[in-house]
């Protein structure tokens, strides 16, 4: 599904809020825009609402406030368009990969959209090359190492051909070859990204823009070699 490109903003989000079941309210009056094609940093400590913020972008959790994509509300009725737009990938590859074979997990998506086999077949093909492992079709994913598994995980984001990216801490537990190959290949890659990440030079190699988060509010929003520069502002928001 492609974006409209009358939107000037992919995400529109405002004053968002969002209160888990224990009291504990993660987001506050929350707001961000995001441009087709920009590719984003979500930084901050532990707690700082980065991969709550995520998780609302394709309807998993649904705050209170206004959250629009490619101009559509994330509406019970919309979610389905909104889902084929925006592919989230979680931090442990394991909540993803769950198919006796990759072939069947990259497979997952286009099979509940109802796609033909043939359209099937060749997205996950697309996938699986996309991310290097187009030779690891019919193996299992559990006897893999972490950082196929990962490349893996962003297989079946990517069958579903979406136009956002939203990945939860990507280098986390990647050896540093499996961190570099990893970084080569989202730099490769034209959708936009909203990249929440502990890993600051991560941030600095791959994302332009980068927004701080500290308790659920967004206390700073520029380029970021800026703000990774500025050790004053980065150790007051726990980093």
């Amino acid at each position: 599904m492609e974006i409209d490109s009358t939107f000037s903003h992919v995400i529109e989000i405002t004053r968002l809020n969002y209160t888990y079941p224990d009291g504990r309210q993660a987001l506050h009056d929350l707001s961000l825009q995001v441009s087709p094609g920009e590719k984003v940093a979500l930084i901050g400590a532990n707690g700082a609402g980065k991969s709550t913020l995520l998780l609302h972008l394709n309807g998993i959790l649904n705050g209170d406030g206004a959250l629009r994509v490619a101009g559509m509300e994330l509406t019970q009725a919309n979610l389905p368009r909104v889902r084929a737009l925006v592919g989230m990938v979680f931090q442990s590859p394991d909540d993803q990969l769950f198919s006796p074979t990759v072939f069947e997990d990259v497979a997952y998506g286009p099979v509940y959209q109802g796609l033909p086999p043939a359209e099937i077949e060749q997205r996950v093909r697309t996938a699986l090359e996309a991310v290097g492992m187009d030779d690891f079709a019919r193996r299992s994913s559990y006897h893999l190492s972490i950082g196929e598994k990962k490349r893996i995980a962003l297989a079946t984001v990517l069958s579903m051909q979406p136009q956002v990216l939203a990945l939860d801490e990507p280098s986390a537990g990647l050896d540093p070859r499996a961190r570099r190959e990893l970084i080569h290949l989202l730099k490769e890659m034209p959708q936009t990204m909203l990249v929440a990440t502990h890993d600051l030079a991560l941030a600095r190699d791959l994302l332009p823009r980068t927004v701080l988060l500290h308790k659920g509010r967004v206390v700073a929003d520029g380029p970021t070699e800026k703000l990774l520069d500025d050790e004053t502002l980065l150790l007051a928001n726990g980093l």
